[in-house]
């Protein structure tokens, strides 16, 4: 039997984003868990307002999502840890500049560059529409298919209401594969 255990979003797990922006002339990285699907070809991510990186995204500029994996999650963690206002995390992470502008972190396994497309203001937070211009990623999460394989990418998902990070599993089955299953 289920309870009502009250009014919340519990879409949780979300995947662990590292957005890189340039701030003042320089990277900046904060960690996301706000992150969503909104079409083919839209993306969305959602920033409390007081967050410094939000000075360098706005309307037209150019943005990177970064795929976080075990290997990055302790920088990941420390970008959601400290300010930019407070602490400068331009050398955070080993970076190059995208082909779009963005800054990109050159370790992980699975980044975009993606174009600020609109901007949705709500209580307290700042949700910006992407959409993205270019996807880096590493050979060996590419499958023979030319798609990303996640299973290898395994990337490290949040579950913020918790305050956990949790690491993906194995594949457990194929789309439309369980028509036929009675179970």
């Amino acid at each position: 039997m289920k309870k009502n255990i009250g009014k919340m979003v519990a879409l949780y797990p979300m995947p662990v984003v590292v957005v890189g922006a340039f701030v003042e002339d320089k990277p900046n990285w904060m960690l996301v868990a706000h992150t969503g699907i909104i079409g083919h070809d839209r993306m969305m991510i959602s920033s409390a307002a007081p967050h410094y990186t939000n000075k360098g995204i706005s309307l037209g500029h150019m943005i990177s999502l970064n795929i976080i994996d075990k290997t990055l999650l302790a920088k990941a963690d420390k970008a959601g840890s400290v300010s930019g206002s407070k602490e400068d995390k331009s050398e955070l992470f080993n970076w190059d500049t995208g082909d779009y502008s963005a800054p990109v972190i050159t370790d992980s396994k699975l980044s975009m560059e993606c174009k600020v497309v609109d901007i949705y203001e709500s209580d307290g937070f700042h949700n910006y529409i992407l959409q993205p211009v270019a996807v880096y990623a590493e050979d060996l999460i590419v499958n023979d298919r030319g798609k990303i394989d996640y299973e290898k990418l395994s990337p490290v998902l949040f579950d913020m209401p918790n305050y956990e990070y949790l690491e993906t599993g194995k594949v457990i089955g194929k789309c439309l594969s369980f028509l036929g299953n009675k179970e």
